[in-house]
């Protein structure tokens, strides 16, 4: 796999659709972060680690509907592999005029976009989240 952070976001784009209570993945400490980052914006309900039938860590995401709709309505990978893309505090561009987060990767950890301009800190754009 040569991008897993596009995986992850294609699965809960996935699980989202297919209305699927919870979906599994390959666990990383960034996925992780991401994971953390969509909790506390309340984009999905909750996750957690386990281990597969062959004792690899994996990551557990419960997604979250209102009414039946989900609320991760739509995630786009924006720095990929081949074209990294950073950006400073005061060039983070808004996502949604302001109703979607976007999720950096800066030298202070994985920030929301709010946070960034707050504490002034620039970085790569991992994803856009709506």
């Amino acid at each position: 796999m040569t991008d897993p952070i596009s995986d992850f976001l294609t699965r809960l784009r996935n699980a989202s659709k297919a209305r699927l209570d919870e979906c599994a993945m390959p666990h990383s400490g960034l996925k992780e972060g991401i994971a953390g980052i969509l909790t506390n914006e309340g984009y999905i309900h909750d996750f957690g680690t386990a281990a597969d039938e062959l004792g690899h860590k994996t990551l557990v995401v419960k997604m979250k509907y209102v009414s039946g709709a989900p609320v991760l309505t739509g995630l786009d990978r924006v720095s990929t592999p081949g074209r990294r893309l950073y950006y400073r505090y005061t060039e983070i561009p808004r996502v949604l005029n302001g109703l979607g987060i976007a999720i950096i990767s800066t030298s202070k950890g994985l920030m929301k976009d709010s946070d960034c301009r707050r504490q002034k800190a620039g970085g790569e754009l991992i994803c856009n989240v709506w």
